[in-house]
């Protein structure tokens, strides 16, 4: 879940790789490291921690000049973060930067060693550097293909060879990367926003392909050295769409992004006022025949598939099991040809659904993936796919990413529920007709920021708390929960209001503050009297309602209203609070709120 780069051309290399890899930060930042062809060799510098550490680095001591290298920023995963387990990783000969993880590098390793190599660092890409100095004989690419043979696990990797000094070299599997084209350079990414600054223009490199690139020309080759053909792509998002646009952070960016990004991703799903999947080639004679849903997903994906789960089964009364994909592949799933399999991942990287979606297409189920970026590795390999147009997301907590997910998990049980018959025509159209509506929800909803940073000065000093909720609040508080944990480090748990008194009551006093969410009209009663339950144990209580609820003031300290739109839909309003709450928490207790500690934005990796 690293970030990597290269750069070939006219330009000063190390400036073009620190811009790059800035734009990459958010996939790892445990430390960075560049490899530059200086004077015809290739000379390595890299230092613990974020890049401005290495800027720093350079700034009192040898900053390389060249026009071709590789750089590097990191999330780490085998060894401690340290400049000696930084990246690039090689010798003289040899150097490289990689994302992802060699699974069997404890067997290179020994066998390596004893043939008379020694290792500095703790990682596995040091083997994979050595490997390909032991079997390079002149030819880098019948190398590179003689490497990745005797590898297992994922990868994304950029190569320089020190008797290559105009040239770049790399290759993938199950890690992303691209190659940006330019005019007289060219470069490779992780990820499209290290390259806009300098081009849009760009090739998908697909499984176990290797590229050799110079500044004029880009050649694509698979394992066995045939040259391939590719359809170079072109990003519509510019330079700006990566950057903060005048707001603190990227978070409270990226919040304010949501009505927009709705619109671009619910619109194309709707025509003459009816949900339309079929642009992504998903009919309604296709959606009946499936007996099971699966929805499988990571962390605030999961989140949402959660959410979806509420909202099909009870329009479309169809069997949804959500599970999280980390431990869905390993008990031995039950599912089959009539099943589908929908996998939501912002990055469309992640490992762990990745995995699922190759399981359940070997036991023969259909397969949709939810997913923003374009050409991604479980986009490409699924079945059918949807995309959600967030754009990118650089705040390592999701946030409108998340409210693009539950806008596709409602256009699809909407036109899940028509397909099956369970709904008129009349309802669906009254629902997508109160979909459309959310965008403008939200922008009203954007007036409780006051009063969310006010209830985040009141949780600063917080130790733990919790979230409750019934019903489709039970699971956007899971999702308010972990926003809240993951930027301001405060303890944070989500609990079915219900269950509180089968043990989780025992932990509430006057010093744990309560979060309830009640805006389901038909659970709201109960729900307020488990309020009172945790009240009459002295917790600070914030409530998060609808506008047109009328609680007393004995039953919360401080209330949220958002606007009001039907029951079902409410998740994607009262989900703004949540998110706002967690962020001034965050800014006011001093957290690096896009950065959070020991969290990376794309989990690459199991």
């Amino acid at each position: 879940m690293c970030g990597i780069v290269g750069y070939v051309g006219p330009r000063d290399c190390t400036d073009v790789l620190i811009e790059a890899l800035s734009k990459l930060e958010y996939r790892g930042y445990d430390s960075a490291g560049i490899a530059v062809f200086e004077n015809g060799v290739i000379t390595v510098e890299k230092a613990k921690g974020r890049l401005k550490n290495l800027e720093e680095k350079m700034e009192t001591g040898h900053r390389p000049v060249g026009h071709t290298g590789i750089g590097h920023t990191r999330w780490a995963t085998h060894g401690e973060p340290s400049d000696i387990n930084s990246h690039p990783h090689g010798n003289k000969k040899v150097s490289i930067v990689h994302n992802g993880i060699i699974e069997n590098y404890i067997k290179i390793k020994n066998f390596l060693t004893e043939k008379g190599y020694e290792f500095l660092s703790e990682t596995d890409t040091e083997t994979v550097a050595k490997l390909l100095d032991y079997y390079y004989d002149g030819n880098p690419t019948a190398t590179i293909a003689k490497v990745v043979r005797k590898i297992e696990g994922s990868y994304a990797l950029g190569i320089v060879f020190a008797d290559f000094p105009d040239t770049i070299f790399s290759v993938r599997k199950d890690s992303p990367l691209i190659i940006g084209v330019g005019e007289g350079e060219n470069f490779i990414a992780s990820d499209v926003p290290a390259i806009l600054k300098y081009t849009r223009d760009y090739y998908l490199l697909e499984q176990d392909e290797i590229a050799v690139i110079t500044k004029d020309k880009v050649v694509v080759s698979d394992l066995d050295g045939e040259i391939l053909a590719k359809e170079l792509q072109h990003a519509n998002w510019d330079e700006e769409a990566a950057e903060k646009g005048g707001y603190e952070h990227f978070m409270l960016k990226e919040i304010h992004e949501q009505p927009e990004v709705l619109k671009r991703t619910i619109m194309p799903r709707i025509m003459d006022g009816m949900p339309f999947l079929d642009e992504c080639g998903i009919t309604s004679d296709m959606l009946k025949s499936f007996r099971k849903i699966y929805i499988v997903a990571c962390g605030t994906a999961m989140h949402a598939g959660l959410v979806g789960k509420y909202v099909i089964e009870k329009l479309a009364r169809t069997e949804v099991i959500v599970d999280i994909a980390s431990e869905f592949r390993y008990r031995d799933p039950i599912i089959g040809k009539n099943d589908l399999v929908m996998l939501i991942s912002q990055s469309g990287e992640t490992a762990d659904t990745k995995a699922v979606l190759r399981l359940a297409k070997d036991m023969g189920a259909t397969t949709i993936s939810v997913v923003n970026v374009k050409g991604s590795s479980i986009a490409r390999e699924s079945d059918f796919v949807i995309y959600t147009h967030a754009g990118p997301e650089i705040s390592v907590a999701s946030t409108k990413a998340y409210s693009v997910q539950l806008s596709i998990m409602y256009l699809f049980a909407f036109q899940l529920a028509y397909a099956k018959g369970v709904i008129t025509e009349e309802r669906c159209r009254e629902l997508v007709d109160n979909l459309l509506s959310i965008p403008e929800k939200i922008e009203k909803t954007f007036d409780v920021a006051q009063i969310c940073q006010y209830v985040g000065s009141k949780l600063v000093n917080a130790t733990s708390l919790l979230y409750i909720g019934r019903g489709l609040d039970y699971a956007l508080s899971m999702e308010g929960s972990l926003k809240l944990k993951e930027i301001s480090y405060i303890h944070s748990e989500s609990y079915a209001a219900g269950e509180l008194k089968h043990g989780t009551i025992s932990l509430v006093t006057d010093e744990m503050p309560v979060i309830a969410v009640a805006t389901q009209e038909d659970l709201f009663d109960k729900t307020i009297s488990n309020i009172k339950e945790v009240k009459a144990r002295g917790a600070k209580v914030i409530l998060i309602c609808k506008d047109t609820t009328d609680v007393s003031k004995d039953v919360a300290d401080y209330q949220v209203k958002v606007p009001s739109v039907e029951d079902v839909l409410m998740p994607m309003v009262a989900a703004v609070p949540m998110q706002m709450i967690a962020y001034y928490t965050s800014v006011l207790r001093g957290c690096d709120v896009d950065k959070p500690r020991n969290l990376a934005k794309s989990v690459t990796v199991e």
